[in-house]
């Protein structure tokens, strides 16, 4: 590990005036960028550590009904405290990584990290949520660019995150057992004008919307409904894990275990 300084702010003002900094960075949980430090894959001189911002942390509901999440808030707290308001993220939540990661990593952290096979990309995406900064609100749509690609500015936090509540939802992930992302990940949800559908750990572009499932499942919400779809393996993951024709065709299977389970 080489030598860097250390700074913990207290509020998210004094975290973006930290990030002003030449060579700065945001650190949450710290899950996947100390590994990557310790690889000498990045060597940021200032780590502006977030775990002190309590304004940050914890899950409430807004007069709109949804529920928010703090960019700060551990993967296990966000799954305890959101068991009865909205079981499918508590389940997503719930099922990412083991518990040493769970009751340190963050989803702030891991949408702005914007892992290809990250869960919570594909909850944010799957309930329309919205990505909030000290400095915007960003709708899901449009804050996932690409693998590790983001809508984020330099120097930006992600200091809450609002999901709407659909009527049904249902997470299912083929684990991939060394590291226990996913090799494919699908979360559905119904919602009263539609049906939004998110694959997380197919698509070399990282997490994105199977429209044609969608479109058939806001007709008939029913693992019979995606019968006669497929998924083109063009584009899709390919490593010693499978292949980008094995991930398309788990992206169909989980979709429909998915409505299933919803």
């Amino acid at each position: 590990m080489h030598n860097f300084d250390f700074v913990k702010p207290s509020t998210v003002a004094d975290a973006v005036s930290a990030l002003s900094g030449e060579e700065a960075q945001a650190l949450g949980g710290g899950q996947t960028l100390l590994p990557t430090m310790k690889q000498r894959l990045a060597a940021p001189e200032t780590l502006v550590s977030l775990s002190g911002i309590d304004e940050m942390k914890g899950v409430c509901s807004n007069d709109a009904g949804e529920i928010c999440v703090g960019g700060g808030t551990v993967h296990a707290v966000v799954s305890k405290e959101t068991a009865s308001s909205y079981p499918g993220l508590s389940a997503l939540a719930g099922k990412i990584g083991d518990p040493a990661v769970r009751n340190r990593g963050t989803i702030g952290g891991s949408l702005a990290n914007n892992d290809p096979a990250a869960c919570y990309p594909a909850a944010a995406l799957g309930s329309g949520a919205t990505i909030v900064t000290n400095a915007r609100e960003i709708a899901a749509d449009d804050y996932f660019q690409g693998m590790f690609t983001t809508a984020l500015e330099e120097g930006e936090i992600i200091t809450e995150v609002r999901f709407p509540v659909p009527e049904k939802a249902a997470w299912q992930k083929f684990v991939q057992p060394a590291s226990r992302f996913s090799l494919v990940g699908v979360y559905v949800a119904k919602f009263a004008d539609g049906v939004r559908v998110a694959v997380t750990g197919a698509s070399e572009e990282g997490v994105f919307r199977w429209s044609e499932a969608e479109a058939a499942l806001s007709s008939n919400f029913s693992a019979d409904a995606l019968a006669d779809l497929s998924v083109s393996a063009d584009g899709m993951i390919s490593d010693l894990h499978g292949t980008g024709a094995y991930r398309a065709h788990l992206v169909k299977v989980l979709t429909g275990r998915a409505v299933a389970a919803a």
